[in-house]
C-alpha cells in the first residue's frame, strides 16, 4: 500500500506522498495566434474532446462567415470552453485547425507534463472546481476567468507514472467507449425504428389492407382513399392575442417537453431560462391555449410543438389553433414526422440564415386528414408503441449512464494516485 498525503484540493483528496502538487499557469501559458487561414473549423465536445467539426452531424453552432478572428489550435494545445468548462469542456487536442473566439488555448511551457495525463486529470476531476470559480446572469452563460484557471491546483506525479496512467486510461477507455458506442448504436436502430413506425401510421394508416391512392404531395406518398388532403389554413387559424404574465404563466416550447411551463423547463433540463424583466415586453406575449400548437425557434428541426397548457410565449414564437374537429395527438405526431420536416424545411432559404418557418408557409401546405375516429385510433396506437419504444430507449441510456459513471470513477481513482497501475500493464 503506497504512502499517501494530503493534496490540499478537497475535490482530489489524498494523493501519493512523492507526487507534487503546483499550479497550472506554472507549466502552461495562454497563446492564441489568429487563424492563419485555410485551416479547420474544430469543436470541443464534452464527450469527444477537440474534432473537425465537419466529423459530426449533431453539431448546430453556427460557424461566422468570417473566421479571421477565430483562434489557431496546434496538436498538443490544451483548449477549453470557458462557459462550458464546468461541463467538462476542456481537452488537450489532437489536431490542427481553428475554434471559436470564445474558447481559451494553452500551451505547455515545459515537460513536466505527458499531456494525455494532463487531458484526463483536467477533464475527470475539475468539473466541480471549474464550475465554483465561474460566474455570470445565469448557468447556459456562466464565464471562466482566465485568472481563475492559471492559479488553479494540479497535480504533477513524476513523469514515468504520468505515461503509465495516461496509456493505461487510454487502453480501458477505448474498452469502455466501444461498450457504449454499441448500446448507442442499438439507440440509434430504436429512434429510426419509431420514426418509421410513425411515417407508416400517420400517412399509410393502420389498415394495411385498405385501398390506396395518390397524395399529390411527395413527402406523403400514397394515403388511404377515405383520406383527403386539405391544406393547414383550412384546419388551423393564427393565434395573435395578447397576454399579460400577472395574469398568465410563461411558458417555454421545448422539443423535448412541447409547451411546458418555464419554471418546469428550468427543473427538468437544469438550465435557466431568459427572464423577461421589461414592462413593455410583457405586453407582447403572446396568449397559448391548451390544444394550440406552437411553431418554435427551433422549426427547422421539427419545432412545432403542443401545448398541454394554459399561458403566454414570447412574441417570437407562432400560435396557432385547430379550426376543424381533429384528434390533437395525430397532428402532435404528424407534425414530428421527418417527412413534414423536410417539407417545412423547403421553405427556407438556408438554416444558417437563421430563417423560421412562417405559419403562411404552413397554411399552404396539404397535409393529411383523416376522419377523425382514425386520427384517433392513430394516435392511440402511437402513444403505446411508442411508449414501448422510449421503455426500451430508457433502460439502453441507463446502461450507458452507468457505464460513464464507471469510466469517470476509474480515470479518476488512476489521476489522483488512489489506485495504482498494474505493474503486468
Amino acid at each position: 500500500m503506497r504512502e499517501m498525503k494530503d493534496s490540499g484540493a478537497k475535490w482530489i483528496g489524498d494523493i501519493p506522498k512523492d507526487w507534487g502538487v503546483d499550479k497550472l499557469k506554472f507549466h502552461l501559458k495562454r497563446n492564441e495566434p489568429r487563424n492563419p487561414g485555410d485551416k479547420t473549423v474544430l469543436s470541443l465536445y464534452r464527450e469527444l474532446g477537440v474534432i473537425p467539426k465537419d466529423s459530426r452531424d449533431d453539431n448546430y453552432n453556427v460557424t461566422s462567415e468570417d473566421t479571421s478572428k477565430y483562434k489557431y489550435v496546434r496538436p498538443g494545445d490544451f483548449v477549453i470552453n470557458k462557459m462550458k468548462a464546468w461541463q467538462g469542456s476542456v481537452a488537450v487536442s489532437d489536431y490542427e485547425g481553428i475554434v471559436s473566439p470564445a474558447y481559451f488555448i494553452y500551451n505547455f511551457t515545459d515537460t513536466a507534463y505527458y499531456k494525455r495525463y494532463l487531458h484526463y486529470l483536467l477533464r475527470g476531476c475539475y468539473k466541480d472546481e471549474f464550475l465554483r470559480m465561474s460566474g455570470g446572469i445565469r448557468v447556459g452563460q456562466w464565464d471562466l476567468p482566465s485568472e481563475a484557471l492559471d492559479n488553479t491546483v494540479v497535480l504533477l506525479p513524476p513523469l514515468p507514472e504520468q505515461r503509465l496512467i495516461a496509456s493505461f486510461l487510454d487502453a480501458k477507455c477505448a474498452e469502455i467507449d466501444a461498450l457504449t458506442a454499441g448500446i448507442q448504436q442499438q439507440i440509434d436502430a430504436l429512434e429510426q425504428y419509431k420514426r418509421s413506425v410513425i411515417t407508416e401510421a400517420v400517412t399509410k394508416g393502420l389498415n394495411p389492407d385498405a385501398k390506396m391512392k395518390d397524395s399529390g404531395e411527395e413527402w406523403v406518398g400514397t394515403i388511404p382513399v377515405s383520406w383527403v388532403m386539405k391544406k393547414g389554413k383550412f384546419l388551423f387559424e393564427q393565434r395573435n392575442l395578447r397576454g399579460n404574465l400577472i395574469e398568465l404563466q410563461l411558458l417555454s416550447p421545448t422539443q423535448r417537453y412541447g409547451v411546458i411551463p418555464q419554471s418546469l423547463y428550468e427543473e427538468l433540463s437544469g438550465m435557466s431560462a431568459v427572464k423577461l424583466n421589461e414592462k413593455a415586453d410583457l405586453m407582447l406575449l403572446k396568449t397559448i391555449h391548451k390544444g394550440d400548437y406552437c411553431i418554435s425557434l427551433r422549426s427547422f428541426q421539427g419545432g412545432f410543438e403542443y401545448s398541454e397548457y394554459e399561458g403566454v410565449v414570447s412574441p417570437a414564437y407562432q400560435v396557432f389553433y385547430p379550426i376543424v374537429k381533429i384528434a390533437d395527438g395525430y397532428y402532435k405526431y404528424l407534425f414530428k414526422e421527418n417527412g413534414f420536416i423536410e417539407k417545412m424545411n423547403s421553405y427556407t432559404m438556408t438554416l444558417r440564415d437563421g430563417k423560421n418557418i412562417a405559419f403562411a408557409d404552413f397554411g399552404n401546405t396539404y397535409i393529411p386528414y383523416p376522419p377523425v375516429g382514425e386520427q384517433k385510433a392513430i394516435a392511440d396506437y402511437l402513444d403505446a408503441k411508442c411508449a414501448e419504444i422510449d421503455g426500451i430507449i430508457s433502460q439502453k441510456r441507463e446502461q450507458i449512464s452507468t457505464i460513464e459513471e464507471y469510466k469517470k470513477s476509474l480515470i479518476f481513482e488512476y489521476v489522483t494516485g488512489k489506485k495504482e497501475v498494474p505493474n503486468n500493464e
